[in-house]
């Protein structure tokens, strides 16, 4: 199965510098965080500290570029990061990146290590194409707080990735829903890097590249495609 990407035209006109990059891979091989995983992580914050040399996230351009098409669509992103933007805080803190499974660890590495948003989705999970529009406010967002399985709706205007079946990321790239996440059962993924300008799109590429030999190198045999970037 071949997931079709869509961007509408009402996020296009709201950041023409978007491009996005997707990796469909099948035949994948998940299971919980490992020491080579973790290494990973570990490498990809020490990547980090060195290309932003002593600035904060949000000083990087890329990062600045993102908070500017958070505040056009009406989100604090003081508030509410987009998705590199708060890993990379967490790689700097103390406490470090947290360990989810072992795909989820490679694309979080590749996110900070090029402080760039990535994302995972099940597509066995995913019902339809995947469709990046501005909400109308009325889209379902199943979520899970306290532990129960609530439904939230997005604000007009909101970008947000969603498929037949309702939104599977809010604000843009900043939470996933539980029912399309990669779990240890995955075996069929899209990663979807996501860039603004000023960020050239070979420095895209460059981190797709390293994202198909990671899910290669630990998923043996995976058939693994990289599409084109869009704009």
């Amino acid at each position: 199965m071949t997931l079709t990407l869509t961007v509408s035209d009402e996020v296009r006109a709201l950041a023409p510098g978007f491009t996005h990059l997707a990796i469909q891979a099948h035949g994948l091989v998940n299971g919980p965080s490992t020491d080579a995983s973790s290494a990973l992580l570990d490498d990809a914050a020490r990547r980090l500290a060195v290309r932003l040399d002593g600035r904060a996230p949000h000083e990087d351009p890329h990062m600045a570029a993102w908070r500017e098409a958070y505040t056009a669509f009406g989100s604090k992103p003081s508030r509410t990061r987009n998705s590199a933007e708060a890993l990379a805080k967490r790689a700097l803190s103390e406490g470090g990146l947290p360990r989810i499974n072992l795909l989820v660890d490679l694309y979080n590495a590749i996110s900070v290590a090029h402080l760039i948003p990535v994302g995972g989705e099940d597509v066995d999970r995913v019902q339809g194409g995947m469709r990046l529009v501005r909400a109308t406010g009325d889209e379902d967002f199943v979520t899970v707080v306290g532990g129960a399985e609530i439904v939230e709706h997005p604000d007009a205007g909101e970008v947000v990735w969603r498929d037949d079946a309702g939104v599977t990321c809010r604000r843009w790239n900043w939470r996933q829903g539980p029912r399309t996440r990669l779990t240890e059962d995955t075996v069929s993924g899209i990663f979807l890097l996501e860039s603004l300008a000023p960020m050239p799109a070979s420095d895209v590429e460059a981190a797709a590249a390293e994202l198909a030999e990671l899910l290669e190198k630990f998923s043996p045999g995976a058939r693994i495609a990289v599409g084109s970037p869009v704009s």
